[in-house]
């Protein structure tokens, strides 16, 4: 089985920061990309950020200069680090990890971890 657990969510107030870590576990693989989504109530699911093998990292416009995703390849596991955070960053955050193993593909989400910015 392969698992996907999302940790460091949290309560902070407006122009506070938080580091989200993504951590894998289970059959051993090398994954292709790994992003963060984020769904805040009654809203659509987003891309965050993106970090893979093949291409540069890449943000959404609204997190561009506070957010930086970063990964330990030893640890399995994925950083988010979030700066200047605003109300409207509340939501449940979600690491999404694809990964190839011979020639089929894969795809797995992890259970989420609530982040909500007080004004």
């Amino acid at each position: 089985q392969v698992r996907l657990v999302e940790s460091g969510g949290g309560l902070v107030q407006a122009g506070g920061s938080l580091r989200l870590s993504c951590a894998a576990s289970g059959n051993t693989f090398t994954f292709k990309r790994i992003g963060w989504y984020r769904q805040g109530t009654g809203k659509q699911r987003e891309l965050v950020a993106t970090i893979s093998t093949s291409e540069p990292t890449n943000y959404a416009e609204s997190v561009k200069g506070r957010f930086t995703i970063s990964g330990d390849s030893a640890k399995n596991t994925v950083y988010l680090q979030m700066n200047s955070l605003k109300p409207e960053d509340t939501a449940v955050y979600y690491c999404n990890a694809e990964w190839v193993i011979g020639t089929t593909g894969w795809s797995s989400w992890g259970p989420g971890t609530q982040v909500t910015v007080s004004s």
